[in-house]
């Protein structure tokens, strides 16, 4: 009697683990579905987002769709490499990054004894075309742009490809000892004939580099092709990184800056910060924004004068949003309510977005001086003000323009620069 209740016990034990083990995932599937450990993006909300997408949503899988539309088209593109550009940057160092100032025009034809026909004069929003050859500024672009899609691709698909290609993409420019990009932007924006490289140049990484700090995070939950030893290279490179840009000289004054570079400029290095595990840097930085970038940059009624001063005024105003509701996004992961903050003259992230809306929905033109009106630049920034909370914005929502490629924002919920111009 007993030998046949061991006999039982011990079958149903067996069979107990037997369930045990269909219903526990592998170590991959539960890497695959932590929350990532997002910066700029909530990672619980991407989770959340999955699921739903699991289940069926049709309004998910149509966003997917026009997702992967974006990866595929990265596929057979790149990887690229600072190397590859037919002069190094000042100095020789083929691994500098170089860029040159976009708003800089020459004065003279070229000619043998002056090639770059300097000396150069500045046009402000007049993008001169020379400055998307010969430099790496171009490839940058690509390598955050494919990043983000591919990553983004891949985990709401689990394709494989889409995220070899991301890690290719990755290795090739910040890690292959033969192809990397040194971690610093000393030659940045450099103006031919005149200076070797620019504080200001520090937005060509600022304004999209934080995609690429979410990307990994995303990386890390479990994507093939992305090892252990490519995030702790990669951790170590952001984190060199950081040094430069808090202890340079471009650094500091680039923080110092009273309009969109400086906000950026915080954006980066909070989101660098977090993703590097110093939180008490990435707080401060938040919290230090609200007297520093908010007070003195948005005014009582919402504007932003410095931005408004510019030929560009309408994409420069949305452009500095973008910055602002990605630093609150990061505040969200340290403790800080950004949209919360109110300054002495009633100045706040709502207040900002207030002043973009009529012209946003199509209610109003934009009184301002813009060589090219792009209603749909201020999308994501509405769609982040009505994640936040805010009645007007969340009103305007289905006013909006779609932008170019649709509307990803269910997908990726984080504020982008959706009219890219570089400057």
């Amino acid at each position: 009697m007993r030998a046949r209740s061991r006999i039982r016990f011990g079958a149903l034990l067996t069979a107990a683990a037997a369930l045990a083990s269909a219903l526990m995932p592998t170590a991959t599937a539960t890497a695959r579905e932590s929350a990532p450990r997002t910066a700029v993006l909530d990672g619980k909300r991407l989770q959340e987002t999955k699921l739903l997408l699991d289940r069926g949503d049709p309004q998910l899988k149509r966003s997917v769709r026009e997702l992967q539309k974006r990866a595929d088209a990265w596929i057979d593109q790149g990887p690229w490499t600072v190397v590859d550009k037919p002069k190094p940057a000042p100095g020789g160092d083929v691994h500098d990054y170089l860029s040159q100032a976009p708003y800089w025009w020459p004065t003279q034809t070229p000619t043998a004894d002056n090639p770059w026909g300097c000396p150069y004069e500045q046009r402000d929003g007049q993008r001169n075309p020379e400055v998307d050859t010969g430099t790496d500024r171009q490839d940058v672009e690509k390598v955050f742009d494919s990043t983000y899609d591919l990553t983004l691709a891949w985990y709401y698909t689990g394709k494989k490809r889409y995220a070899e290609k991301a890690a290719s993409v990755l290795r090739t420019w910040f890690l292959d000892p033969a192809t990397k990009m040194n971690p610093n932007l000393n030659h940045a924006q450099f103006i031919p004939c005149k200076y070797d490289g620019r504080a200001i140049g520090i937005i060509d990484f600022s304004q999209s580099y934080t995609s690429v700090v979410d990307a990994i995070a995303i990386l890390g939950t479990g994507a093939p092709g992305w090892s252990k030893s490519d995030r702790s290279a990669m951790e170590k490179w952001n984190k060199d990184f950081l040094g430069w840009l808090v202890d340079s000289d471009f650094g500091k004054q680039e923080g110092a800056a009273q309009n969109n570079h400086g906000t950026f400029y915080d954006m980066q290095v909070a989101a660098l910060a977090y993703a590097t595990g110093d939180t008490a840097l990435a707080r401060r930085t938040v919290l230090d924004a609200r007297a520093r970038r908010i007070d003195p940059q948005i005014a009582g009624d919402g504007s932003q004068p410095q931005e408004l001063a510019r030929t560009r005024s309408w994409h420069y105003s949305t452009f500095d949003l973008v910055a602002y509701t990605r630093l609150a996004a990061i505040g969200r992961h340290v403790g800080v309510d950004l949209w919360a903050h109110q300054g002495p003259d009633g100045q706040s992230l709502f207040k900002a977005v207030d002043y973009l809306l009529p012209a946003a929905t199509g209610a109003a033109q934009w009184p301002h001086p813009e060589l090219e009106f792009h209603r749909f630049a201020a999308s994501d920034i509405v769609h982040a003000a009505a994640d936040a909370g805010h009645p007007a914005a969340r009103k305007a929502v289905p006013k909006l323009e779609t932008p170019p490629g649709g509307d990803l924002w269910a997908l990726r919920p984080a504020a982008e620069q959706l009219d890219s111009i570089a400057g």
